[in-house]
């Protein structure tokens, strides 16, 4: 093998020195071949250096990766490569270094980030057909933390693009670039209080007593930030002295989060209530006293029932003795006076003090002809209570689904019975918790309202041989809580 040592080799003339001929390849030992630029022919640079500052490429020019090669240790720039020819209608999970159109017209659809990501991966994610905010589009996290957290992401802004950079354990998958500035990670109200159910993504507080609901997170839009609830009053005892009147059904009030799916009744409020974090105390009204055999008066009033601003009032007291029931959530019967014909006596006023939708309704009046022989049934938060020489009846209550399956509550009680006249049967209490009327017979008495419903109390009777029985006591009332936690 030949071989030349010298110091220096430079061209006899011109500038170019040409090592090698066409065909063959020229080696260098050691593998190191020191320069500030690599140059193609026309002159423009391939690579050059300047200081610790290496360039690929030179203004203009466009470098790309061959086929089937890979890059690694450059990181990303907030770039994808979108796959335009695979739009996205249907679960799937998503690669690294890509971009996806994903199309929710006929239904929501979840992109799964990809597992054990490493820092500097990208996935970008476009609402194709501007449909997200009917159909949203589920980012799962696939066991990574997502924004520092454990929730999925969501898209349900129409049009918006996310792009997501994984960037350490800590954090894991953060959303970058401009048109992220809708995208949030839903939150959800989170709270504790009460006796605690779930139905699905919801989570409900039933409170039977005073208690407090504690708020840790009052969640956000995307998630939920609204509560349903149902705050129901204590109703009213039934009225005593000749014969009594029903007790008025405690005030019914409902409202029904947006976000929420359940049967309400009729009262329903279509809005639920905002929440932050921070303690409600909850209010619940015990029912109103009855009154025992031989003492006359109106039934005792309910007590109030409270949740944040909503406060649902007690039912009005069952009439006594040719008195008027008195107002209230629901209001409480006329009570009979004993005389041929009665003077027309109305029952209390529901819905007092007012609110909208009402709370309930008025209780039953006494008739003007004839010999009154039943008490006026109290009003419900479905209807008012019978009049007493009709039927005597309470008021029905309302019926929702708030706690998962449908439960009336808040039924007037029925008014008592006089034993000599025409009718032969006390006046039932109201569907949703509303006490009878008393029979009249000697040791009967009327029947309280079911505790929990907030239904008004039977109403005392009377027979000739055996004077005034007992009327009954209201039931005591109850709040729920209903909202999304996941």
């Amino acid at each position: 093998m030949s071989k030349i040592e010298v110091n220096e080799i430079d061209a006899q003339c011109g500038s170019t020195i040409t090592v090698g001929s066409a065909c063959k390849s020229v080696a260098v030992p050691g593998n190191v071949v020191k320069t500030n630029a690599i140059q193609a022919s026309d002159a423009g640079n391939i690579i050059s250096q300047s200081g610790t500052t290496i360039t690929i490429g030179a203004s203009g020019d466009t470098v790309s990766l061959a086929s089937g090669a890979s890059q690694s240790g450059f990181g990303r720039a907030g770039s994808v490569d979108w796959q335009t020819g695979s739009i996205k209608t249907a679960d799937f999970t998503a690669a690294n270094g890509e971009g996806y159109f994903v199309n929710t017209t006929s239904g929501v659809v979840t992109v799964t980030l990809p597992s054990s990501p490493s820092a500097g991966n990208i996935v970008a994610i476009a609402d194709y057909a501007g449909t997200a905010a009917t159909n949203k589009i589920t980012i799962a996290r696939n066991s990574s933390p997502f924004e520092g957290g454990t929730a999925n992401g969501q898209i349900t802004t129409n049009r918006q693009v996310v792009t997501l950079v994984y960037v350490d354990g800590t954090q894991g998958w953060l959303p970058v670039g401009e048109n992220d500035s809708s995208f949030q990670q839903p939150a959800f109200v989170a709270a504790t209080g009460g006796t605690v159910t779930t139905s699905g993504d919801f989570k409900i507080h039933t409170f039977t007593g005073p208690g407090t609901l504690c708020v840790s997170n009052g969640g956000n839009s995307f998630g939920s930030n609204t509560v349903s609830y149902l705050v129901v009053a204590g109703g009213a005892g039934g009225g005593s002295s000749n014969v009594g009147a029903g007790g008025g059904a405690g005030g019914f009030r409902e409202g029904k989060s947006s976000s929420d799916c359940y049967t309400a009744s009729p009262l329903n409020a279509p809005a639920g209530l905002p929440v932050t974090a921070q303690a409600y105390p909850i209010t619940v009204g015990g029912g109103g006293a009855g009154k025992s055999g031989g003492t006359g008066g109106n039934g005792g009033d309910g007590a109030n029932s409270v949740f944040s601003t909503i406060t649902s009032a007690g039912g009005g007291g069952g009439g006594s003795g040719g008195a008027i029931g008195t107002a209230g959530g629901s209001g409480g019967g006329a009570g009979e006076c004993g005389s041929p014909s009665g003077t027309n006596q109305p029952g209390g006023a529901g819905n007092t003090p007012p609110v909208s939708p009402p709370q309930g309704n008025p209780g039953g009046a006494i008739g003007t002809t004839g010999r009154v022989t039943r008490g006026g049934g109290g009003g419900g938060a479905g209807g008012g209570g019978g009049t007493g020489s009709a039927n005597g009846g309470g008021g029905g209550g309302a019926t929702t689904s708030i706690n998962a399956s449908p439960v009336t509550r808040a039924g007037g009680g029925g008014g008592g019975l006089f034993t000599c006249g025409p009718q032969s049967s006390v006046g039932a209490g109201g569907s949703g918790g509303g006490g009878a009327g008393s029979p009249g017979a000697p040791g009967s008495g009327g029947t309280d309202g079911t505790a929990n419903t907030g239904g008004g109390g039977g109403g005392s009777g009377f027979s000739p041989g055996g004077g005034n029985t007992p009327s009954a006591s209201g039931g005591s009332g109850i709040v729920i809580i209903r909202y999304k936690y996941q």
